[in-house]
């Protein structure tokens, strides 16, 4: 029988101690760990390239929520999305949804432009006015092709 160091309980101890902070920390900074408290809002996109669950809804650069569902659409072809807005935060009913790319490099996001309505959506409403995310790619290919519209 081999009995245990007490240098190797403290090392053990550390190391499970860094991985339980390390979990937490993940959980915050992913969204994870909210506890619900906000309002859901669905919209349909023809293009959802770069976004997926957990992606952030910002209204000018800030987040306000976060992407919580995405499934195709078997009859439209479009990519059904729901996300939650935080409690506290209204959009008016006239708003745009918009996939918003962070840079050349950076990644994707949902963003909110707001419209001027003095009415706001509620809980399980569907917002309207969308644009789908916009390929680098194709954007290059028409550039370099030119599209004879001069």
């Amino acid at each position: 029988m081999s009995t245990y160091n007490a240098t190797e309980v403290l090392v053990g101890g550390a190391v499970l101690a860094c991985a339980i902070a390390f979990g937490v920390y993940a959980s915050q900074s992913t969204g994870l760990s909210q506890n619900g408290s906000g309002y859901e809002l669905g919209a349909s996109f023809r293009s959802l390239e770069g976004v997926g669950v957990g992606t952030d809804v910002r209204l000018a650069g800030v987040k306000i929520g976060t992407v919580t569902g995405v499934t195709l659409n078997p009859e439209t072809y479009r990519a059904d999305t729901t996300f939650t807005i935080s409690d506290g935060v209204l959009v008016p009913d006239d708003s745009a949804i918009i996939i918003s790319s962070e840079g050349l490099l950076g990644g994707n996001f949902v963003e909110v432009m707001p419209g001027g309505s003095p009415f706001y959506f509620e809980a399980g409403d569907q917002v309207e006015d969308t644009q789908g995310a916009v390929s680098l790619i194709s954007l290059l290919v028409k550039f370099v092709a030119g599209d004879g519209s001069e």
